[in-house]
This record gives structure tokens, sequence and C-alpha cells, in this order.
């Protein structure tokens, strides 16, 4: 287990929520993890700060953060905006903490929400994963296992679990690793 903070900030509510997704990704690496626990803050000012302090465990995969915003002409419109994203995001998952935030700006009276939440998704059996960023999230974690050694891997037997050609399992390895050599710092 291990302790991730993750924050972005800007004067933009899209620019920020975007910042703060980018960081998300190249914190959690290409190996995933499950969250155990979650402390989410969102504020606004001059600028807006949204912030994820995670205790993660990097055992498990499943764990996610999502981050939405909406306008609307008043604050329950751009709440229920934020909502009606954040539903399909969480279907089926374990919410582990969520935030939600609103700003009205002085001059236009313009009302802006932000969302946040952290989740973790039930684990999928290999046959029950068909997208393919699913197929490399999950052997991903295993090759994070591995010290990323793709020698332990029976290619042949991946691809008939999740009904893929070897040529496909053998592309998302090339793939995973050249991810995490380019994520390696210099």
């Amino acid at each position: 287990m291990r302790l991730v903070y993750i924050s972005a900030e800007s004067a933009s509510v899209e620019d920020g929520a975007g910042r703060f997704m980018e960081k998300l990704k190249t914190a959690r690496g290409g190996a995933g993890w499950y969250i155990v626990s979650a402390q989410l803050n969102i504020t606004f000012g001059a600028f807006m700060h949204i912030s994820a302090l995670l205790l993660v465990d990097e055992s498990k995969t499943g764990g996610d953060l999502a981050v939405v915003h909406s306008t609307g002409g008043g604050r329950e419109a751009a709440v229920l905006g934020v909502i009606e994203k954040l539903n399909p995001v969480i279907q089926n998952a374990e919410v582990v903490s969520f935030k939600v935030g609103t700003y009205t700006t002085p001059v236009t009276r313009r009302t802006y929400a932000v969302g946040i939440v952290a989740y973790n998704r039930p684990a999928l059996q290999a046959s029950e994963v068909s997208r393919t960023d699913d197929r490399r999230e999950l052997l991903a974690h295993v090759l994070s296992l591995f010290d990323y050694n793709p020698k332990v891997l029976n290619v042949s037997e991946l691809a008939r679990i999740f009904g893929v050609s070897r040529d496909t399992i053998y592309y998302d390895i090339q793939r995973i690793l050249e991810e995490k050599k380019r994520d390696q710092p210099v």
C-alpha cells in the first residue's frame, strides 16, 4: 500500500479537470491500483483547485477517479449536470468517496459545478474482457507483478482466454513495455 497525492489548479474549470486527469494517469502508471481510501477536495477562488489523497493497494486493480464539470443557470442545474455525467461512470462500481463543488462567477453569474469520484470496479474475469484498454490494463498489472518480464507470460494461453490472436497479445505487451519505458524518469 502507498499514499498518492494528485492535484491540479487552473483558472479554467475544463483545463483544471483535464490537468488533473493527466496527472492521475502519470501517477497510476500502466499497472493500475485499488483505492482503499480517498480524501477529495475541490476549492474555488481566482483558481479552481482539485486534489485527491489516495491510499492505494497496487496488488489489485480496478480503482479509478473521474472528474466532470457542468454549467447551468443556477447551482441546482449545474449539479444535476454533474450527477448526470457521473452516474454512468459509477454504475456497478464501489464508490470510495465523492465530492461536488459549485462556483458562480460574480460578473456573468454563470454557475459551474465540478464533481470528482473515487471508485473501484469489480475485477473482471479474463473471458469478460472485451475492450482493448481493459485487456491491456489487466496484462500491465500482471507484467508489473513480474517486474515487466514478458517471458513469464504464456502468450498462446492468454490469446485463447481473451479470444484474440497471439499477435494481438504480443502487440499489447509491446505497447505496455513501450509505455513503461516512456514513463520512466531519465
